[in-house]
């Protein structure tokens, strides 16, 4: 059973159309990627799982039955916008946190004490938010997120302002709560994490999804491109949908940008040369990034590689 499923969500503020038949599931155990740029309907998806905003229409199930606030003991979120109490400390904010969890003190305060072992923070459990690196906070902000061992993490934007330390620290934490069976969904405009982490993505364009599935299902969106030198023309050869001189040719061997007709194999394409003679220096495959694929179908405004 998914632990979080989507149907034909649509959500409007006034004339604004924000999210548009939006259907998706997360199962256990599974890194799902909500891929898109800046008002894509990323974070708004996200607060309608939370309950915090309510559907225009369709519905959301979560751990088996619709948003309900009281199943914040089986959720973790990490918002965009970070924020903590200053003039608390590191232990008793993930301690308060615990609690609107429904977990009682001792657990609580136990728990928050591993992670801030775990993110090299245990010497500065008592020490005051306000008086902590921005790195420091944002540690003490995604163990609020995990104290609970949710069955659920949703994480938006999380690798926002993060230097590449915490970026990997936060990789692992990702990682560590899918391999113990959470479901994990991440929002997140920069493409590498996606490429490094998710079972199955989702590209979000203006609220509306365009595509949905395994990176190499988005790959395969695009066809392959190569790099060949030869004496022959690649343009003539069937499933090859074009091919650009690049730079002189050399004694009759010329290098070439080829581009192949959608769905062909790069395979195909070599095993043709070969049967009909087209001798061949170099045949370098080149398949598309996820930045590609994003760029293609979603553009490429405000995205990372």
């Amino acid at each position: 059973m998914a632990i979080l499923e989507v149907s034909n969500l649509v959500k409007r503020f006034d004339d604004i159309l924000a999210v548009d038949d939006l259907s998706f599931s997360v199962a256990p155990g599974e890194i799902f990627g909500f891929l898109g740029g800046n008002g894509a309907g990323k974070t708004t998806t996200l607060r309608m799982v939370l309950d915090i905003i309510r559907p225009t229409s369709g519905t959301i199930s979560v751990l088996g039955g619709a948003p309900d606030r009281r199943q914040a003991g089986a959720i973790g979120f990490l918002p965009e916008e970070r924020g903590l109490y200053s003039g608390m400390s590191a232990i008793d904010t993930i301690v308060y946190f615990g609690r609107l969890k429904g977990m009682n003190f001792g657990l609580a305060k136990s728990r928050g004490m591993e992670l801030l072992e775990r993110f090299d923070l245990a010497d500065r459990a008592k020490s005051d938010i306000g008086d902590m690196s921005k790195g420091m906070a944002q540690k003490v902000q995604l163990a609020t997120s995990l104290v609970n061992d949710p069955e659920l993490l949703m994480l938006d934007e999380p690798f926002s302002g993060l230097d590449p330390v915490n970026q990997g620290l936060l990789e692992n934490e990702i990682l560590r709560a899918s391999e113990r069976g959470a479901a994990v969904i991440f929002s997140t405009h920069v493409m590498q994490h996606a490429e490094r982490l998710c079972d199955r993505l989702l590209l979000l364009r203006k609220g509306r999804k365009r595509f949905e599935g395994t990176l190499e299902q988005a790959r395969a969106q695009l066809p392959v491109s190569l790099i060949a030198v030869s004496r022959h023309d690649p343009s003539t050869i069937p499933g090859v949908a074009s091919a650009r001189p690049n730079g002189a040719a050399d004694d009759g061997w010329q290098e070439w940008d080829v581009k192949l007709d959608p769905g062909v194999a790069p395979g195909s394409v070599l095993e043709h040369c070969t049967a009909n003679g087209i001798g061949l220096r170099r045949w370098d495959e080149r398949h598309a990034s996820l930045h590609d694929v994003f760029v293609e179908l979603v553009g490429g405004e405000g995205v990372e590689q």
